[in-house]
């Protein structure tokens, strides 16, 4: 727990949040996760940024950057090895009362989510409801925040689940192309990495930036491109890509096959997350 730039290591299975507090309660905050491997948390920097981004746009107070940096140093030094998840939360705190609360975890990876790298996943497409230009428009949409509030987004993978996929992706009202509950959605035509317009409300995604930023030392070019379903299936490969998981490999599309072009060991390559 981070409180007056002081860290301070709590057990997992003691009380952290008051029934007061605005997260819990209200799902009134902002998250970061990043992987740890080998006692290393990746891409440090790039979830900082996009957390204070995140914290910024709610209008939530945070503690200072150097004591959120220190508190991912204290985690990191917990890694017992394997891979973890390493978790940033921000809350509101409890109305009147203070003004933040921010607390860090540290988890390790399920098999599933090890085993979803390695394999790939079948996907199925939901709508998000929206118009694809509406969050751009309207900043109480919080398009392109990390907020707390994944109950959606926690519906979506359960719904695509009792459907027989492992993931979903979201597509906007009017049919293009947006993100997955937990993930940037890639893909490869010719030889292009494509991803949708961050202006459709979607999160901007590290990871994807990462492999964006390398991939011309592959021989890739890159673009951000609107799309819709049909591009996907017509795709060379398509990814959705997280700091946790990695690029996943879609191997599954609306119960529809698809290959990856052998494409994938590259693209987890340039992520810097390989099985």
């Amino acid at each position: 727990m981070l409180d007056h730039r002081t860290v301070t290591l709590i057990d997992p299975a003691a009380a952290v949040f008051s029934a007061f507090d605005l997260g819990p309660s209200r799902g009134d905050g902002v998250f970061e996760t990043m992987l740890v491997r080998s006692g290393v948390a990746l891409k440090p920097e790039a979830h900082l940024d996009r957390l204070a981004r995140s914290a910024a746009l709610m209008g939530v107070p945070s503690p200072r950057r150097a004591d959120w940096a220190r508190l991912v140093e204290v985690l990191t030094a917990e890694h017992g090895g394997g891979e973890a998840a390493l978790k940033l939360l921000l809350t509101r705190g409890i109305e009147r009362v203070s003004e933040y609360t921010a607390v860090g975890t540290l988890s390790p990876l399920s098999p599933e989510v090890l085993d979803q790298r390695r394999r790939g996943i079948s996907v199925v497409a939901l709508t998000l409801g929206l118009p694809a230009d509406l969050r751009a428009t309207s900043p109480w949409l919080l398009g392109g925040v990390k907020y707390l509030s994944y109950a959606v987004n926690m519906a979506a993978q359960r719904h695509a689940r009792a459907l027989g996929a492992d993931d979903a992706l979201f597509l906007s009202l009017d049919g293009q192309l947006l993100e997955g509950p937990t993930s940037t959605l890639v893909w490869a035509r010719d030889r292009i990495l494509h991803t949708p317009p961050v202006e459709t409300g979607i999160l901007p995604g590290t990871t994807q930036a990462l492999l964006f930023a390398g991939a011309g030392t592959a021989g890739l070019g890159t673009a951000v491109s609107p799309g819709g379903l049909a591009d996907l299936h017509a795709a060379d490969a398509v990814w959705l890509v997280s700091s946790v998981r990695g690029a996943a490999a879609v191997t599954r599309l609306d119960g529809v096959p698809r290959g990856d072009a052998g494409l994938t060991p590259l693209i987890q390559q340039l992520t810097g997350i390989s099985p």
